[in-house]
């Protein structure tokens, strides 16, 4: 019964921090026309999690952890909006690195890895309910 405990520990972290990764990527894509609102400012930036394994020290088990909520460095594309208050000298507006097309395929991924230990809670919760129904 220990290592069914475990398990759901593991699984039940695993899902916390896939929940974050969803959060996040939710976050992106809200934020995927948020321009900057002047010039020399900057447009949104995509956030991006990373995980880590941390020893549990109570179950004696690595676990699955945010590591960290950082921001994607890469370069913002330009659209030519003369009008935009954000515009440059050339009329051209930076717009945020969030590309709404991996953000879902991200979201999806995420969701599975979520729904994957989930089930593995529910079986482990079912075995335990299962064996104790049997000690009866």
């Amino acid at each position: 019964m220990d290592d069914l405990m475990k398990t759901m520990r593991i699984s039940s972290s695993a899902m916390k921090a896939q929940g974050t990764r969803l959060r996040v990527i939710s976050e992106n894509v809200a934020n995927a026309d948020s321009m900057a609102k002047g010039p020399g400012q900057l447009p949104y930036q995509r956030k991006t999690v990373t995980f880590k394994n941390v020893l549990d020290r109570n179950v004696g088990l690595n676990v699955v952890k945010v590591n960290n909520i950082g921001t994607d460095k890469s370069e913002f594309e330009k659209r030519f909006d003369p009008n935009h208050p954000a515009a440059d000298v050339d009329g051209y507006v930076q717009i945020p690195n969030v590309n709404p097309l991996i953000e879902m395929m991200d979201m999806r991924e995420a969701q599975r890895s979520y729904d994957a230990n989930l089930n593995v809670v529910k079986a482990s919760k079912q075995i335990l309910k299962d064996t104790i129904d049997l000690l009866r």
